[in-house]
């Protein structure tokens, strides 16, 4: 995974759970607001929380596990064919360079 979209993921994650904590405190600070109709938000709020906490939670998880391996996966290759890798490697490097000094 390049460094860009690590950044973004955690940015993501980071502002998640700011989102989550943010939340929470305004269900605790509400929490002796009267009323049937705010109680009955309230719990729906909780309840859709709880379900956005476990699906991040799977998401965040299935994503580190197909990270890793797609990192060993690219271990093992490298490994098994150093000289293919040396010579892609290589490749997509001067593609890169001939499309930067394009511009």
């Amino acid at each position: 995974m390049n460094s860009e979209t690590e950044l973004a993921r955690e940015k993501l994650a980071t502002d998640f759970k700011a989102i989550v904590a943010d939340t929470e405190e305004l269900l605790h600070v509400t929490a002796g607001q009267a009323g049937e109709k705010a109680g009955a938000v309230r719990d729906r709020i909780q309840q859709r929380l709880r379900l956005a906490k476990t699906q991040f939670d799977a998401v965040e998880a299935a994503t580190l596990r197909r990270a890793r391996e797609a990192a060993s996966a690219t271990d093992v290759y490298v490994h098994a064919h150093p000289w293919t890798a040396a010579g892609i490697a290589a490749g997509v490097g001067m593609l890169i360079g001939m499309l930067i000094s394009r511009r």
